[in-house]
């Protein structure tokens, strides 16, 4: 079962988007703000158990999602691949710097979703392969 880290403050999307992944087969971590991301990481690399995908909501109320990665590396956490659902489009800067597997701009078609989470996990893992895909409903 992939292991997804979804980083969502919005506790209604969170949950839909929860159901529907565990509803798929997906093993799912929750997080709602910065602090709880940075632990689940932190708690998934100590137990040698990595999530294979971050779903990365950028406005959270603590700090960025971007500055979750950023917190990440910096603790030696190896950075699974990331699909970044934001309520705006990520700037070009953002993307080129984090290299998303893709983006989804809120609110999007759960099916959206399930088909670029498959579609991540059925491409090999690289970081310089990531694409800057970006969809919107």
């Amino acid at each position: 079962m992939p292991r997804v880290l979804l980083i969502e403050d919005e506790t209604p999307l969170r949950r839909i988007i929860m159901l529907n992944l565990v509803r798929h087969g997906y093993t799912v971590a929750e997080a709602d703000s910065a602090a709880s991301a940075e632990e689940e990481l932190l708690a998934a690399q100590a137990l040698d158990m990595p999530f294979d995908v971050i779903l990365l909501d950028v406005n959270l109320p603590d700090q960025t999602g971007w500055e979750v990665l950023r917190h990440a590396a910096l603790a030696g956490v190896r950075r699974p691949r990331v699909i970044v659902v934001s309520a705006l489009r990520p700037p070009a800067a953002r993307i080129e710097e984090f290299r998303p597997e893709g983006a989804l701009v809120k609110p999007f078609p759960i099916d959206a979703l399930l088909r670029l989470l498959e579609r991540t996990l059925a491409q090999p893992a690289s970081e310089e392969s990531a694409s800057s895909e970006v969809a919107g409903a």
